[in-house]
């Protein structure tokens, strides 16, 4: 039985878990990625506190040593997560992991994150192997705004730019949801705020995945970089106000930390990453999506 979405507020650093010190750990094992987000610089480092970075990839088979590692450095981890540093479903590799995870570890909370390309077709996949929470990113359900956020696609082989490749992904996205949903997997939705491209948006993507399924809604503002390096990040007064006509339709998650691809410990209390994967830490003021 999955963990119901009350559950997950007691135990899930992301659902408010972190009142009582839970910790997770992200294991990156997802190469590589199947959408360009214009905002998206991802990348294999260890200076970068921010999504998309990881120090090392790690295969699905190395996952059970490092999670006895980090479970004995850290007992308070409840989680295991895969975040990237690339898509979690254009490779086979972490529902494999999360198989793992599911026989040798199965008191640990399931938590994946997806763009949700490929969450329609593999929607099956993502219930078998017991995932208890699912984040996708959705960053518009109007193709010609995602199209301002997004580049092109990568589907079954084919590069499709523009409007039409927005237009998949926001279809495969919802659809995708509505399945996870309806096997009892709570969903969480994030959302990267460009107040220029999608600031007067957010009411209706927070309206459009509640009723598909969504449970919460997580607002990221915008690292200006890569193809939007130009663009303003937003205001904490934009980000507050945006939470605030989300919060209208869906409930809405205000302490997003911009974890990295391979975070270890309890968000803004510990950090093991360093000693788990053999990095060390630089740390340089970014922060991204998630």
């Amino acid at each position: 039985m999955s963990n119901t979405y009350k559950d997950l507020q007691n135990s899930h650093p992301c659902f408010g878990g972190q009142k009582n010190n839970a910790g997770r750990i992200h294991l990156p094992v997802s190469p590589g990625c199947n959408i360009a987000c214009r905002f998206c610089d991802r990348t294999l480092n260890d200076v970068e506190e921010r999504p998309g970075v990881t120090s090392k990839l790690l295969k699905p088979e190395e996952c059970e040593d490092i999670l006895r590692k980090a479970l004995k450095i850290c007992p308070d981890i409840k989680v295991a997560g895969i975040a990237g540093p690339g898509d979690t479903l254009a490779s086979d590799n972490a529902l494999k992991t999360f198989e793992i995870v599911k026989e040798k570890f199965p008191d640990l909370i399931k938590c994946m994150s997806t763009n949700g390309l490929l969450l329609n077709e593999r929607a099956e996949d993502v219930i078998r192997v017991g995932i208890d929470s699912l984040t996708v990113t959705v960053n518009a359900v109007d193709p010609e705004i995602e199209n301002q956020l997004n580049a092109y696609i990568i589907y079954h082989g084919k590069k499709i730019e523009g409007v039409e490749g927005a237009k998949i992904l926001i279809e495969n996205q919802l659809a995708g949801i509505r399945k996870v949903a309806a096997a009892g997997i709570t969903i969480k939705v994030n959302t990267v705020l460009v107040p220029e491209i999608n600031g007067e948006h957010i009411e209706e993507i927070a309206k459009t995945v509640k009723e598909a399924g969504a449970s919460i809604y997580n607002i990221i503002p915008l690292i200006p970089q890569h193809e939007l390096k130009n663009y303003q990040a937003p205001t904490c007064a934009q980000i507050d106000q945006a939470r605030t006509r989300a919060s209208k339709y869906i409930d809405v998650f205000r302490h997003c930390q911009h974890c990295r691809a391979d975070a270890v410990g309890v968000p803004g209390k510990s950090e093991f990453g360093d000693q788990i994967y053999q990095r060390r830490l630089k740390v340089k003021e970014t922060f991204s999506h998630g």
